[in-house]
């Protein structure tokens, strides 16, 4: 506490009891600011040279003011429900980049890691949008009213008679149309569908190469053959198997 004196050390109280509604999710971000034995607080404190004391529903902090804006945004972060492993990380690359004199005048941004969130769900958004319409500081207009209409078509100036005449005209037009339209779609019925083109064939060959010479083979054989008779050779294969049956008898 008597660092508190010392004209580059401040001290920042955080108050945490407030961002978080429900007491058990309250205690397992608190818990998780702390870590595992103490070890996340101990590296948030290495990092930032500052001392942090986590109390209740306060976060103290001890040390030079850039670390405690550092602090600050870790802490806070994390009752979001961002985890504060991820901003230690940035500040240990920062750290190393720091150290570096060519790298002090660039943007680190190209090295610093962008992590996305991939748990939370959302907002699932309509489809359609409601746009609203520039803002005018005159009224808007009048809407037209009967007189209005017959005055610009020119009926207000015409008879009773004329008036009827000219409203049977119209529904007899409505009706010529209507029915023109049922004429049509029954019409549609009557009408023969289109038929696809026909392929035409091409005709199988009839003439065939003759062969002469098997033809006059086969008329050989069959004057050597008499209708319904077997061969000379198979009667004589017979005759030979009958005696021989006989013979065993």
């Amino acid at each position: 506490a008597v660092r508190i004196l010392q004209d580059d050390i401040a001290c920042d109280i955080i108050k945490i009891g407030s961002l978080v509604r429900k007491r058990e999710t309250f205690i397992k971000r608190r818990g998780r600011l702390l870590g595992p034995k103490g070890s996340t607080l101990k590296a948030l404190e290495l990092l930032t040279n500052c001392y942090i004391m986590v109390q209740g529903n306060t976060v103290s902090a001890l040390g030079p003011f850039s670390g405690l804006k550092e602090v600050r945004k870790v802490v806070l972060d994390t009752m979001k429900n961002i985890h504060p492993i991820y901003n230690i990380k940035t500040l240990m690359i920062k750290r190393e980049l720091s150290k570096d004199p060519e790298l002090r005048s660039q943007s680190w941004e190209r090295f610093l890691p962008k992590f996305k969130r991939k748990n939370l769900n959302k907002r699932k958004e309509p489809k359609k949008k409601n746009t609203k319409k520039e803002y005018t500081p005159f009224p808007p207009p009048q809407p037209e009213s009967q007189i209005d209409k017959e005055l610009a078509s020119g009926e207000y100036f015409l008879k009773d008679r004329q008036k009827k005449r000219k409203r049977v005209e119209e529904i007899k037009a409505k009706q010529a149309d209507a029915i023109k339209k049922r004429q049509e779609e029954r019409n549609k019925a009557f009408i023969p569908p289109k038929e696809k083109p026909v392929v035409k064939t091409k005709k199988a060959s009839t003439e065939k190469k003759i062969d002469i010479e098997a033809i006059k083979e086969k008329v050989k054989n069959a004057k050597k053959k008499k209708l319904g008779a077997l061969p000379m050779e198979e009667v004589k294969l017979k005759m030979a198997a009958d005696e021989k049956k006989k013979k065993k008898k």
